[in-house]
């Protein structure tokens, strides 16, 4: 046998096979080697895979334990402060108008003040301090971001601004002047004069100048669909002014909301007539109304209700007319001082061509003939542009207009 042995191993092809045999064997085991490395990442794979989902299982089953340690615990309930005693406080429970006294915990000492919400437990303890209620309609009025306009971009109305800065801003800018005098100072003042005027100019060049927190809304604004939400969005608006005062608050077209108070029958006449009267309270109310502000417009003073018009309410009925011609004069050139004019442009002609037009009619003129300007790719102004702008926005306007329409 031994022999045989070593007749094969000095056998070339008997050598040859066993070669080939261990070749195909090594090889067959490098693919099982290969496979066995892919199994192995597909793992890892999957194995991270699942720890991830075990990581977010687990914050789940975290958060599920919260809500359930929240579900356990007792309701709270929500009262009013209605008087604070040095170190303690008399509460009213909303809903059942239980009525408390109960000891400040130490670390609320000095916040509480009457009229503040608190959510309080079964036992009547203060658990956190609550922000008063507010509409969210009332919240976006604030505005943030003052208007990029002064007082030196109205033209013609000197006097009138000169009145609204007396009248809006020395008392919020310079209180002591007025208690040296002897005097209450201005509550507000309401502007009146045809659209165009600058009415709502002047109110947005008040927000630019002065440092408050201003409000302004739309009479239309407070006319409300259901019963009481007009007035409950005119209490929270003023509420909202009291609480971040210094504060000036805007109502446009108040026409819309002040009228003569009368009264048809109908639901919404009514509710109209509760909005009224609830700005009537907030304007001279028994409550104190401190460092807040009011400036109304409207197009037509003469549909206004008396007791909106009577002093203290509006200690300041100032009239905004149209330009008269030094006015339009001072108009234009605001309107065109960032303008390349031509040399054939004459002002004066303007000035007298426009007679009984608007601030914005004029602003609108202007504007007109930049348009013409832009539509041949130039750059400068000619007087033809002004003329050719007139005569389509105030010429053609009129004519097309029916008639006996204001225009």
């Amino acid at each position: 046998m031994d022999n045989t042995i070593a007749q094969s191993s000095n056998n070339p092809d008997f050598v040859n096979s066993q070669k080939r045999d261990n070749e195909t064997e090594i090889e067959t085991l490098k693919q099982k080697l290969e496979q066995m490395d892919e199994q192995n990442n597909q793992l890892q794979t999957r194995l991270l895979d699942a720890a991830v989902a075990n990581s977010s299982y687990l914050q789940n089953i975290q958060k599920l334990k919260e809500q359930i340690e929240e579900l356990k615990r007792p309701p709270l309930f929500v009262a009013s402060v209605m008087e604070v005693l040095e170190d303690t406080a008399l509460l009213r429970q909303h809903g059942s108008n239980q009525e408390v006294l109960i000891d400040i915990p130490p670390e609320m000492e000095g916040e509480l003040e009457a009229g503040m919400r608190v959510a309080v437990n079964n036992g009547f303890g203060i658990v956190n301090l609550l922000s008063k209620p507010a509409d969210m309609r009332a919240r976006v009025m604030e505005l943030i971001e003052a208007p990029d306009i002064d007082y030196n971009s109205i033209g013609g109305l000197d006097d009138e601004i000169q009145e609204v800065v007396e009248t809006i801003e020395l008392p919020l800018t310079d209180p002591q002047m007025f208690i040296d005098v002897g005097i209450e100072p201005p509550r507000g003042v309401l502007l009146y004069g045809p659209p165009g005027s600058g009415k709502t100019l002047i109110a947005k060049a008040v927000a630019s100048r002065a440092h408050a927190t201003f409000i302004r809304m739309s009479g239309s604004e407070l006319v409300q669909k259901y019963v009481g939400e007009g007035a409950r969005l005119v209490r929270d608006v003023f509420q909202m002014a009291k609480d971040k005062s210094p504060s000036i608050v805007f109502i446009d077209e108040i026409d819309a909301v002040g009228g003569r108070r009368t009264h048809d029958g109908t639901t919404g006449s009514a509710e109209v007539n509760r909005t009224m009267i609830q700005l009537l309270a907030e304007l001279d109310g028994f409550e104190e109304r401190g460092d807040v502000k009011i400036v109304a417009a409207t197009n037509r003073i003469d549909l206004l209700d008396p007791a909106l018009l009577r002093p203290g309410r509006f200690d300041r009925i100032i009239e905004i007319p149209l330009p008269d011609e030094k006015g339009r004069l001072e108009i234009f050139k605001i309107h065109t001082r960032n303008m390349a004019l031509g040399d054939d442009v004459d002002i004066d002609k303007l000035v007298k061509l426009t007679e009984d037009l608007s601030g914005a009619d004029i602003k609108a003129v202007v504007t007109e003939a930049g348009m013409f300007v832009i539509r041949r790719r130039d750059k400068k102004i000619m007087m033809a542009d002004l003329m050719d702008a007139y005569h389509k926005i105030i010429v053609e306007e009129n004519e097309d207009a029916p008639s006996g329409m204001f225009v």
